[in-house]
């Protein structure tokens, strides 16, 4: 069984960069999207990155678009997020979630979730 665990969270000043990892314990992770979302206090939870079993194709949401980047090493049953010129907007906590097949957007899409790791960003 997919057993997400995430790590790599921090406080950050606007325009650093942080590397969040999200790990599989259970080792049962190849064949399913990867995907990172986030939930900021108050909004809901939205769509961070995603990428595909094979790792070769990736998703972004617009606003996060060339600044993070989502990787998978299967090898390590892991998936990383390379955040850089980070913003104070991207503040929250950040989940990593698994789903079979494709990438979708929508949280309701995951089985799998891991427990969150909080980023801040200061201004």
């Amino acid at each position: 069984q997919v057993q997400l665990v995430e790590s790599g969270g921090g406080l950050v000043q606007a325009g650093g960069s942080l590397r969040l990892s999200c790990a599989d314990s259970g080792r049962t992770f190849i064949n399913y999207a990867m995907a990172w979302f986030r939930q900021a206090p108050g909004k809901e939870r939205e769509f961070v990155a995603g990428i595909r079993w094979s790792g070769g194709t990736t998703y972004y949401a617009d606003s996060v678009k060339d600044r993070f980047t989502i990787s998978r090493d299967n090898a390590r049953y892991a998936v990383d997020l390379q955040m850089n010129k980070l913003k104070p907007e991207d503040t929250a906590v950040y989940y990593c979630a698994a789903k079979r097949t494709l990438v979708t957007t929508g949280p309701s899409d995951y089985g799998y979730w891991g427990q969150g790791t909080q980023v801040t960003v200061s201004s």
